[in-house]
């Protein structure tokens, strides 16, 4: 066969799948948001929240600036949720809908403002390596995750489709932090080094919470699929609780009381009770005196 055979082939065979495919039609002859439009988006917020940080104009003190800067990003935003809403076709009157869903973002903006004012806070207080809660914006990728994940939790509490989940997955390809939008985190939150950290969609934390890397806040099993949608089935972690590096805390009816300290590398699937401190039995370390080599070749473990 020649290049052209072999061409017009494959094209014959992939059209026929993408025409039946109802992954590959559009629905409704409508398109789906675009992932480059809200990825811009959620860059503008950070903006308009974090003023002078990201941007040359510093626009702190300046109403006409920012009221262009919002203006702008609700335009956007609307018809990347009015798309989404389309495409899944589940919504009566999507053009209503959107603005709706649009208005309530920007009234919930302020109070997202002030919640990472104090995770900033949060971070701070509690790094000693910080030299400053503007180093903490400028540079923690655990700031970073946080900020999507509440953006991101508005439009998942509003019900829109897609968009919530392309923001923290985002997010999560930037970080290696995975929040997903449906959690719900209270004040005073901060992920230090942040690298492997998984946060359910049903996980509770409460306020005043602080995880390290390689954390996981997961489902004992998910083998049932979608039939567990909407079950509660990741962990609650309750005020003034701190969680080390390494460790994995699953199931929905798990509870992690106050004031609790989890170590290390610990695997939790079961409540444990406020004021409590959980940390494994530490293995044993066995140090033996090794043989010096004579040569290059006889190194060996």
């Amino acid at each position: 066969m020649t290049k052209d055979d072999v061409l017009n082939k494959v094209i014959k065979e992939m059209t026929a799948v993408s025409g039946s495919e109802p992954l590959f039609t559009s629905r409704f002859n409508k398109k789906m948001p675009s992932k480059d439009a809200i990825i811009k988006i959620i860059d503008q917020i950070r903006k308009i929240i974090f003023p002078g940080y990201f941007d040359d104009a510093c626009i702190k003190n300046d109403e006409y600036c920012l009221g262009y800067s919002i203006s702008n990003v609700y335009e956007q935003l609307y018809t990347q949720v009015r798309a989404a809403m389309y495409y899944t076709g589940s919504f009566k009157n999507p053009d209503t809908c959107a603005e709706k869903v649009c208005n309530s973002f920007f009234e919930n903006l302020p109070k997202v403002q002030q919640l990472l004012l104090k995770d900033i806070k949060a971070g701070f207080d509690g790094d000693p390596a910080a030299k400053s809660m503007e180093e903490i914006i400028y540079s923690y990728p655990g700031l970073l995750a946080i900020y999507v994940y509440r953006i991101a939790h508005i439009l998942y509490t509003s019900n829109v489709p897609l968009i919530p989940r392309i923001m923290t997955e985002y997010a999560h390809s930037l970080t290696g932090i995975d929040i997903n939008s449906g959690a719900e985190i209270g004040e005073y939150f901060f992920i230090d080094h942040g690298t492997g950290v998984v946060i359910g969609e049903t996980t509770h934390i409460g306020n005043n919470v602080k995880l390290y890397q390689g954390v996981t806040l997961g489902a004992l099993s998910t083998r049932s699929g979608q039939q567990l949608a909407g079950v509660k089935r990741h962990p609650t972690i309750c005020d003034n609780v701190t969680i080390y590096a390494g460790s994995t805390i699953l199931g929905g009816e798990t509870v992690i009381g106050e004031n609790t300290i989890i170590g290390g590398n610990c695997f939790i699937t079961a409540s444990v009770p406020e004021n409590s401190k959980v940390s494994n039995k530490p293995s044993e370390l066995i140090v033996k005196p090794r043989k010096m080599p004579k040569t290059p070749k006889d190194w060996e473990i």
